[in-house]
């Protein structure tokens, strides 16, 4: 009987669980696809605040859900996508978005990349060229000696 008790009270308990992540499931209500597009597609490139690496349309983070409602708020009030990031950069900081803007202080940020690229580049260049002259070049007079008596010294054994 206890055993019985157990499982339906281990029962009761997984079904109140699953009962409350379907509460947390928002749902939008959209009259326009391109607008709901739209909304996808801002809460997938916003970073949320509190988590890690986490887009807010997949947090669940009170943050990301105010933010969520934000976005949402401001797609109904007519504001283009680039209005919607400035606000949310003001709000929130450069660190939501996960491509950074191009300002003067995100150039090394951007940069970085293509310098190392092409530094890249030189370095196996050169490489190449080093051997290539190191695989050409003649022996001298003292090392072709040298040779010859390495050479004379393994036939006599």
């Amino acid at each position: 009987m206890a055993v019985i008790r157990w499982m339906l009270a281990v029962t009761l308990w997984l079904l109140l669980a699953g009962l409350a992540q379907g509460a947390a499931i928002e749902v939008r209500e959209f009259d326009d696809p391109v607008l709901e597009k739209r909304y996808h597609s801002l809460t997938a490139s916003m970073r949320c605040p509190t988590c890690q690496n986490q887009a807010i349309n997949d947090s669940d983070a009170p943050v990301s859900g105010d933010m969520r409602d934000r976005v949402y708020q401001l797609l109904h009030d007519g504001r283009s996508d680039m209005e919607i990031r400035d606000h949310m950069v003001q709000r929130f900081g450069d660190y939501i978005l996960y491509n950074p803007r191009l300002e003067g202080r995100t150039y090394l940020l951007w940069g970085l990349p293509a310098v190392l690229v092409v530094l890249g580049g030189i370095l196996v260049m050169l490489m190449v060229r080093a051997r290539r002259n190191a695989s050409s070049r003649a022996l001298s007079e003292h090392e072709r000696q040298r040779l010859e008596i390495l050479i004379n010294r393994g036939d006599g054994q």
